[in-house]
């Protein structure tokens, strides 16, 4: 009965609601939809995130575009879909007779204008930027095989000069600025930004990036403050979507050589060479006999010949790169873990004999973790955990000095090694290159760090929509330890004949040790904290949108020093945009560091910049299909630098307590330490100053051709350093500082891109930068004699060469018997010259050409331009690329040791470059030859500084291509994959310079340095 009594009344409920409520009870019924989501072509989208909208109910499409969503009881219900690079959707249910066979379609987004940029402390659209920003997309940075990712930012990004000075692994990292430099004195390098604390470039795995954008002008960095001086770089690692988990794996792997090792000429040849330079024909250095021997290889222990290069190098070397990204999520949390390893060999020889190897061996293994958690719908909750671990395993000698003694070694003095397995040297004061770089032991460090953030956002949309509040807490932990395991081996003299048993006979010289040593160590490491507590709002109404931020930040970063090295300040930004077409925006920053007195600590900098997008305006309507995008921007502002060299605390005056002391009492055996006046305070000691001033034009024709060019100039003043005009009667101990000096730098930057889909299958793009910038010192101290002379650098370009204006070399029309003729400036730099020799500008106009003849001869060895070419092509599965990337007004004085020239060593130091038949002799008495005379000793005249041995070491390099090949959709979706594709690249193959005894962008003056690497690589990706 009572189960009747209950049939009944739910019977009436139903027809009751039927009769008041029908449309209610007709929503009920759906239960569920389903369907599918596709592109404009009809191709399934996977992963695409559909979210019942008004609730946290929501699901994601299969590998077939395919979905499935429970609707429970919601009242007419609207679903949001929502895929990363297509125009999002709100979609009504009922608008559907089949709610279980619904079809969607996804477009691209249309407007670039609207997509989100990273900036200073978050993102804007694109159509409000108006700084001179550029971003660029991440796996651009994912070419070569380099460990550092510094190695590839040159001519990828306009705005960036950047040099790699060596390519031995663990110190191959480049050296790179923003817009060139402009700063004679302290840190030039620009703030580097992982997920908005400063941490290091070169410790991050290009997989980790998600966004990686350079703040070039202050509009852009004045938030930074007394950091933003010198540029940003802002890089945003990976974050989880609401999709199914996915899962991207990428693998390489390569063979590497190096671009140019310097080549020296044989043993026999470079006998006869010395041999044709001795003044005396009877005092010939070898015999004829002796040549031939050695020519033949007639006793290689005996008559060696040695290419010191090949002797400590292996030709060949190899990486690893492999790296794992799984990435997922739904509407309450979402999640991105990264793990990547890499692996790279040296090409430094080793001694298979040996029990232990001092081959370079370098290990990296990163890992990151992303996690974002809904606690409500309006909280957030990020966490970041990331880091490295690396090692690296080398010689224990270093790497230059190695280089170093293959050029100082003839190649005939003595073998590597010798046939009995002794060791020589030519002298106790002497090195045997081969057993200083295999025979001293090995080297072990090991680096590692842990990166963590915590951040807390809050929606305030119940306060006014728009309004946001966050919360971050970073904490970062640096150590370094090494390890030492050193010997000496035995060393033998030079064996000059064998017994009558064919043994040689030596003797030896000095015994070394027979077991490794140990010395071990490490350093204090660092140890950072970061806070920072944001309010941003950002709301559009009518014509008008706002984008604001106010915040605080501090951070603390401990190395060990007497304390902590802290800043702190506030910085705040408003964007106004009328329209989509102008747009106006005011940042600043008050902030400043401990570094200064009390007082003089903070300051403000504030930016100015305006924007007029010109294709939004009615009159350009008619034009839109051709001119798809039209801006003008300016912006002006200040920024600071605190990092500004020299010592800490500059403002305190310092008394040096172990000066020289006395000896007291009867016998003078009492000794007391004296103290004396150090340094004198700056009681006004501040930070550099940077006006920056930006004028820029963005332009887009067609939908698929896009320019972006800045022209800038920046006034550096403040500049820190110790001033050089104080008279001695004065009385300092040490000459005092000064925020002194002053640099203008200016240039223009320029990015080119063009994108365009033919068809289906055929699709191509083009890109290319160009960055050029020239600073001038304006005040650096110098005597008001020294200025407007071709000695003062005031009005020349930071780190100018020095040196003598060379003419030309002598001719015998300027002598007479041997001796100059008059009105020649006789050269007294060394030995009476000869025709052949280099004949140097009298530039006193004293008539004696002496080290007062110097100065600055022009050029820098820090490339002025950078610029970088590069281009795609897709046909149906397959891939092409290529870049190029080159550096001009880049110069370098080469030379300098005694021995450099050929011959001039006399046969005991040096090596001969290959090209010593490019000189000057009485048969071929050219002008335009490599080398002048040359000479059976060193020739002091023709070996210092000069216009003669400057030389363009500008270039052009390929600096990647590569072919892939991806498998077919209908493949890769039977075996449950997104994409497989598989590639072959190749990584600075080729380069094209006027300068061909090595490669002209190490940073070396004979050649003798870890050379930079080329490659040849095989790799895949897939996605799951």
């Amino acid at each position: 009965m009572v189960n009747l009594k209950r049939c009944l009344f739910c019977m009436l409920l139903f027809f009751s609601m039927q009769f008041f409520f029908p449309n209610v009870v007709a929503q009920t019924t759906i239960k569920t939809i389903s369907g599918v989501v596709v592109d404009a072509k009809g191709e399934p989208l996977i992963g695409v995130s559909i979210l019942l909208k008004g609730t946290s109910t929501g699901t994601i499409t299969n590998i077939n575009g395919k979905f499935s969503l429970s609707l429970g009881t919601v009242p007419d219900p609207t679903i949001l879909v929502s895929y990363i690079g297509y125009a999002k959707q709100e979609i009504k249910i009922n608008n559907y007779s089949n709610k279980n066979n619904i079809s969607i379609t996804l477009l691209e987004a249309a407007k670039a204008m609207d997509e989100v940029v990273v900036v200073g402390y978050g993102n804007q659209k694109k159509l409000s930027i108006v700084g001179a920003i550029q971003t660029l997309n991440p796996t651009k940075l994912q070419v070569g095989s380099t460990r550092s990712m510094s190695n590839n930012l040159a001519g990828q990004l306009a705005g960036i000069i950047a040099v790699q000075p060596s390519g031995e692994p663990g110190y191959d990292n480049s050296k790179f600025w923003i817009r060139g430099i402009a700063s004679f004195s302290g840190n030039t390098s620009p703030l580097v930004l992982v997920d908005g604390v400063e941490r290091s470039l070169n410790d991050i795995d290009p997989a980790e990036i998600e966004a990686f954008s350079v703040l070039k002008d202050a509009s852009a960095s004045a938030m930074y403050g007394v950091r933003g001086a010198n540029g940003v770089i802002l890089i945003n690692t990976k974050r989880g979507t609401v999709s199914a988990p996915s899962i991207s794996m990428r693998v390489e792997q390569s063979v590497q050589s190096p671009t140019k090792l310097p080549e020296f000429i044989g043993a026999a040849e470079y006998m006869s060479l010395l041999n044709d330079l001795q003044s005396d024909p009877n005092k010939r250095l070898f015999t004829k006999d002796q040549i031939l021997k050695t020519y033949s290889g007639y006793d290689k222990d005996l008559y060696p010949d040695v290419n010191w290069i090949d002797a400590i190098t292996n030709n060949y070397a190899n990486s690893t790169r492999a790296n794992m990204t799984v990435s997922g999520g739904t509407p309450i949390l979402r999640y991105s873990l990264t793990a990547s390893v890499y692996n790279e060999t040296g090409i430094m020889a080793t001694d298979s004999r040996l029990p232990y190897d001092t081959r370079s061996k370098l290990s990296r293994y990163n890992m990151r973790a992303n996690v974002d958690l809904d606690l409500t719908k309006t909280t957030l909750l990020r966490f970041n955990v990331g880091g490295y671990l690396q090692n690296l395993r080398k010689s224990n000698s270093s790497t230059d000095a190695v280089f170093g003694a293959a050029f100082e070694t003839p190649p005939f003095v003595h073998p590597a090694i010798y046939s009995d397995g002794t060791i020589p040297i030519a002298s106790n004061q002497r090195t045997n290159p081969w057993a200083l770089n295999t025979q001293m032991g090995y080297y072990r460090g090991g680096k590692s760090k842990l990166e963590s953030l915590f951040s807390l956002e809050q929606d305030l949309k119940m306060i006014t929509p728009g309004l946001k509040a966050k919360a971050t807490f970073a904490f970062d932990t640096y150590s370094e330890n090494y390890l030492t395991r050193g010997k000496s081996p035995d060393y033998y003299s030079v064996a000059t004949s064998r017994d009558d048993n064919g043994e040689l006979i030596h003797n030896i010289l000095s015994y070394g040790s027979e077991f490794l040593g140990l010395s071990s160590s490490g350093n204090y490491g660092n140890q950072s904290t970061y806070l920072e507590a944001t309010l941003t709002y950002d709301k559009t109404f009518d014509k008008n949108a706002i984008n604001a931020l106010i915040l605080y930040n501090q951070r603390s970063y401990d190395w060990g020093d007497i304390q902590p090295n802290k800043t702190q300040g506030i910085a705040g930004r408003v964007s106004y945009t009328y329209n989509r077409r102008y747009v106006s925006e005011f940042n600043f920053g008050y902030n400043g560091s401990e570094n200064f007195a009390k007082g003089k600590r903070f300051g403000f900098f504030p930016s100015l910049a305006v924007g007029w997008i010109i294709s939004e305006e009615p009159f350009m309507e008619s034009l839109q299909r051709s001119i798809s995008n039209l801006k003008l921007r300016a912006s002006v502002g200040k920024v600071g630098n605190d990092n500004i060299g020299g010592r800490r605390f500059a403002y305190i005056t310092t008394i040096n307590s172990n000066a020289s002391g006395y000896n007291w009492g009867y016998s003078g055996d009492t000794y007391r330490q004296g103290v004396q006046e150090g340094e004198v305070g700056v009681s006004n000691l501040t930070w550099e100053t940077a006006l920056k001033m930006n004028l820029g034009l963005e332009l887009g024709l067609w939908n698929v051709f896009n320019l972006q060019a800045d022209i800038f100039k920046e006034k550096r003043t403040n500049i820190f350093m110790q001033r050089t005009t104080i008279p001695s009667q004065v009385g300092f101990v040490s000459n005092p500082y000064a925020n002194y000096g002053k640099v203008d730098n200016q240039g223009l930057d320029i990015a080119l891109n063009y994108n365009k889909r033919f068809n289906k299958n055929w699709a191509i793009s083009l890109r290319g930068t160009l960055t050029y910038a020239i600073n001038t010192i304006l005040e650096i101290d110098e005597p008001a004699s020294i200025k407007g002379t071709y000695r003062s650098i005031t009005g020349q370009s930071i780190n100018t060469l020095w040196g003598l204006q060379a003419e030309r070399l002598f001719t015998a029309d300027d002598f007479i018997n041997g001796v100059l003729k008059d009105g020649i400036p006789k050269q007294v730099l060394g030995f009476d010259v000869r025709p052949g020799d280099i004949k140097y500008k009298d530039m006193n106009g004293d008539g004696v050409i002496t080290n007062a003849d110097e100065g600055y001869i022009g050029g820098t060895k820090d490339p002025r331009l950078v610029y970088g070419l590069g281009g795609n092509l897709n046909f149906k599965q397959w891939d092409l690329s290529c870049f190029f990337q080159g550096v001009g007004d880049k110069y370098r004085i080469i030379g300098g040791s005694n021995y450099f020239i050929p011959g001039s060593g006399q046969g005991v130091l040096g090596n001969v470059y290959s090209n010593y038949n490019d000189r000057w002799t009485e048969n071929n008495p050219s002008q335009n030859v490599f080398w002048p005379r040359l000479s059976e000793s060193t020739n002091t005249n023709n070996n210092v500084a000069s216009t003669f041995w400057k030389k363009d070491m500008r270039f052009l390099r390929l600096k990647s291509i590569e072919i892939g090949y991806s498998i077919p959709e209908k493949v890769t979706h039977a075996i449950h994959a997104k994409s497989i594709r598989f590639f072959a690249s190749g990584n600075n193959l080729i380069y094209f310079s006027k300068f061909k005894l090595w490669d002209p962008e190490l940073d070396t003056s004979d050649g003798l340095k870890y050379p930079s690497m080329r490659s040849v690589m095989l790799g895949f990706d897939i996605n799951f």
